[in-house]
């Protein structure tokens, strides 16, 4: 049985719908404060609830018998984790390390931590490697680089096996529209220029257009959700094969800019999408591109959605699908 925390969110949800599909037994826990209950699938058990209770976590590993537990739970706004960065701490980390305890306490040795690019800062070279230096610039990095650094210890200290997988930009939505990105507020570049195209937004805005990128706007890596999906998956079958933790990035590896974005958008969506330029925000890098080799060869990932194309097309069916 795996433990899925946040398994009713945007990425966690689509891991639960993979892991169904490849017969594993899923308990999902998700306070539903950013997760949607109908997005937790037939076949998986949820129970809804905190991290931060212990009572809770310790009822869970009793009454099932937990072999892994694969951690999407978290807050993973950047602005808001500089305005609260209390809110962060106290869930992506010390609730976080709640449920390291429980593992610990129960015998449970498995754990496979969904990470983020934002532990590396800002980029001193590109593409960003796993050996690219780490100084988070917002809370939210810290925060998960915390994680980060519990897990070295708790393997040193408590035989913990992990693999912490750092994302770069989840994009996407299962192609059969079972699921899909539905986030309140939405800060995502796609699925935001996919709601103007939809009638739902009047406009999308563009931060910053006088980078020094070929059309002058902010390059990032655009990775399908469930690519990011079956990665977890490896990763839980490396640590059952004995082959030891490690931390790997996840990303296409190319690059698309925003206006690439929007004109992939109004291409896939036949239909026009306003937009206006705005200044940069703070703390935007120019270019974000992961280098995903190390995943791909130790973990043997192979991302099946290779074009911006294809992940904006499974996207736009499914923002069809959530207004018409």
């Amino acid at each position: 049985m795996i433990l899925v925390t946040g398994g009713a969110g945007y990425i966690g949800s689509h891991y639960v719908l993979r892991s169904l599909e490849q017969g594993e037994e899923i308990v999902a826990l998700d306070n539903l404060s950013y997760g949607h209950k109908e997005a937790t699938l037939p076949g998986a058990t949820l129970i809804i609830g905190e991290m931060s209770n212990a009572a809770l976590l310790e009822d869970i590993f009793q009454q099932y018998s937990i072999e892994a537990v694969v951690h999407f739970a978290a807050f993973a706004f950047v602005g808001e984790s500089v305005l609260d960065p209390a809110k962060y701490y106290n869930n992506n980390t010390v609730s976080a390390l709640n449920v390291l305890d429980t593992m610990r306490k129960f015998g449970t040795k498995r754990f496979i931590f969904s990470s983020t690019c934002a532990t590396y800062g800002n980029p001193i070279y590109s593409p960003l490697d796993e050996k690219h230096p780490q100084d988070p610039i917002n809370p939210y990095g810290e925060s998960k680089l915390f994680i980060e650094k519990i897990l070295k210890s708790y393997e040193r200290a408590y035989g913990l096996q992990y693999v912490a997988l750092r994302y770069f930009n989840a994009a996407g939505a299962d192609p059969d529209c079972r699921i899909g990105e539905s986030h309140d507020p939405e800060t995502h570049l796609i699925p935001l220029t996919l709601q103007v195209a939809a009638g739902t937004r009047e406009q999308i805005s563009i931060y910053g257009t006088d980078y020094d990128t070929p059309d002058g706007t902010c390059i990032r890596d655009y990775i399908h959700v469930l690519d990011i999906a079956d990665a977890h998956s490896l990763a839980l079958e490396r640590l059952r094969n004995g082959s030891g933790s490690g931390f790997y990035n996840l990303g296409s590896e190319r690059g698309h800019s925003v206006r690439e974005v929007v004109d992939t958008c109004e291409r896939v969506s036949k239909r026009r999408i306003p937009h206006i330029d705005g200044p940069r925000r703070a703390g935007d890098p120019a270019r974000l591109i992961a280098s995903a080799e190390k995943a791909k060869s130790e973990l043997g990932w192979q991302p099946k959605f290779q074009q911006l194309d294809e992940i904006v097309e499974t996207a736009w069916r499914w923002e069809q699908r959530r207004h018409y």
